[in-house]
C-alpha cells in the first residue's frame, strides 16, 4: 500500500502533467489575442478548426463500432441501429446535444433489452 509521503509527489506530478497538456495549444498559439504571429500560422489554425473536429468523431465513431462487433454480432448491431439513430436525428434536428443524448438513450435501451438475446 503506497503511504501518504509517496502518494502525494505522485498526485502532484499527474495533476502538473494534466495541467500542462490542457494549457500547452493556448500557450502555443493564442499571442495577445491574435491568432499567431504569422498569416501561415493563421491559415494552419483555420484549417485545424475546420478538419480536426469531424476527423475526431469519425475516428471515435468507428473505434465505438469495431469495439462493439468485438463484443459479437448482436451488440455491433445494436451500436450500429442506435448510431444510424443518432445521425438521423442529427440531420432532422441540428441540435449535437439532443442527438448524443437520444443515441446514448437508444442504445442504452437496447442492450438492456436485446443484448442477451
Amino acid at each position: 500500500m503506497t503511504g501518504t509521503n509517496e502518494a502525494l509527489p505522485i498526485i502532484l506530478a499527474m495533476g502538473a502533467v494534466i495541467l500542462f497538456c490542457r494549457a500547452f495549444p493556448f500557450l502555443l498559439f493564442l499571442r495577445g489575442g491574435e491568432r499567431g504571429k504569422s498569416k501561415a500560422m493563421g491559415m494552419f489554425l483555420d484549417f485545424v478548426e475546420k478538419i480536426v473536429p469531424p476527423a475526431a468523431m469519425t475516428v471515435l465513431a468507428f473505434n465505438a463500432l469495431g469495439g462493439a462487433f468485438l463484443g459479437g454480432l448482436n451488440e455491433g448491431f445494436l451500436a450500429l441501429f442506435a448510431s444510424v439513430f443518432t445521425a438521423l436525428l442529427h440531420l432532422w434536428k441540428k441540435n449535437f446535444l439532443l442527438s448524443i443524448l437520444g443515441g446514448t438513450i437508444l442504445y442504452t435501451l437496447l442492450v438492456q433489452n436485446f443484448a442477451a438475446i
